[in-house]
């Protein structure tokens, strides 16, 4: 990025500067409007359909009652399309050089395969999308959340500048709107190389490693309500299990839903993604009767790994779409007993979510909603420590 870049590509997200000075948050004042904007809370789920086609951009309305939308934004060749397919189909990183330009709105419904209900767009860049020809309040209203993706071996000012146009009109719209920004490509920078951004959460991510999953799963987890509850029951059961760190993992995508409060390792995260793979690599050669599009997990599925550093990798499956994935020492196996009797209750209540969440009407899903937090409670009261 002009000698100018992240310090690390496996820094997670920090505060950006622009022009040499810091600022407190990117406001509606930077892009000429005159109101800050404060911070961002949930978003409505409404939900957009539409393509760029010769200089026209229509954007129909469609129910409000569709799953929560992210939008990938930023200027052309950034890398917009390469993240999707590596995230979300499996393309191998080195497959991606050979993508063509995306021209028009790109879709990705991430529900029929995986437990996180939500879509996401790729937006071309050559769109500009607050003229008139870009219905900016369909566009932006049902919008969860924004991820603007910068080149960082590119010049940046001008997505610098993009980008704040773009969160002055989208938060004008809707303020709820949660923006993330991915600093991308920086597989080819130095330890040494700095950038100067703006002051919004940012992601330092690239296709060659898995930052861009942990990043991904920084966004979907904005989404998801009653976060800390799970982050609360996660800790209590690694707090009573001896466990040093225990990700809720969506297997189709290895994005983690939910984690402990203690702070991730990159290393550590990027074990657990191995360890699924492998897994399901080998439930799906040794499953019989199993159709090609389905990965193999159950409820049922299990398996440890030691490393030669003395840790443990234990891996439970929830159902067929999510895995609990422990990180322990190896002498902690000595509690193997309270460990599974407190993943029993875990993955029980777990369910007890999903079946919450999966409620047909949308009055009984609002109503179960609001359960969510008291069913993680009472499971987080039955959990053991081993006391007697």
């Amino acid at each position: 990025m002009n000698g100018q870049a992240a310090s690390n590509a496996n820094a997670s997200n920090g505060r950006l500067t622009v022009g040499g000075g810091v600022t407190s948050q990117v406001d509606a004042a930077s892009a000429g409007v005159g109101a800050a904007m404060p911070p961002i809370g949930s978003a409505s789920t409404a939900s957009i359909a539409g393509a760029a086609t010769a200089g026209t951009t229509a954007m129909p309305q469609t129910p409000p009652e569709e799953k929560p939308r992210i939008l990938v934004m930023g200027l052309r060749r950034s890398g917009k399309s390469s993240i999707q397919k590596v995230v979300f189909h499996k393309m191998s990183p080195n497959e991606t050089l050979f993508l063509e330009s995306t021209c028009k709105i790109q879709k990705d419904e991430v529900s029929d395969c995986s437990f996180i209900q939500f879509s996401v767009w790729d937006v071309p860049g050559h769109i500009d999308y607050l003229t008139d020809i870009f219905d900016t309040s369909d566009t932006f209203a049902g919008t969860g959340a924004i991820v603007f993706v910068i080149d960082a071996q590119d010049d940046y000012m001008e997505a610098i500048d993009r980008l704040k146009v773009l969160v002055s009109g989208a938060y004008n719209v809707n303020p709820r709107i949660k923006f993330e920004v991915f600093i991308h490509k920086v597989d080819g920078l130095t330890d040494e190389q700095k950038i100067e951004v703006i002051n919004i959460h940012y992601h330092l991510t690239t296709i060659y490693d898995h930052s861009i999953f942990e990043a991904f799963s920084k966004v979907v987890q904005k989404l998801i309500p009653h976060m800390g509850a799970f982050e609360s029951l996660l800790n209590i059961f690694c707090n009573n299990s001896g466990l040093e760190k225990a990700f809720l993992f969506d297997v189709a995508t290895k994005i983690y839903i939910a984690t402990d409060p203690s702070p991730v390792d990159m290393q550590v995260y990027e074990l657990c993604c191995d360890m699924i793979d492998l897994v399901v690599d080998v439930t799906t050669i040794y499953s019989e009767g199993q159709e090609s599009d389905e990965l193999g997990f159950s409820e049922d599925t299990c398996s440890s790994i030691r490393l030669d550093n003395s840790t443990v990798l234990l891996l439970r499956g929830v159902d067929r779409h999510l895995a609990l994935v422990c990180v322990l020492r190896e002498e902690s196996m000595d509690r193997q007993g309270i460990i599974e009797y407190n993943f029993q209750r875990v993955r029980q209540g777990l369910q007890r979510v999903l079946t919450l969440k999966q409620s047909l009407s949308s009055s009984i899903a609002a109503a179960s909603d609001s359960q969510v937090p008291g069913a993680l409670k009472s499971v987080e009261a039955s959990l053991s420590n081993g006391a007697a």
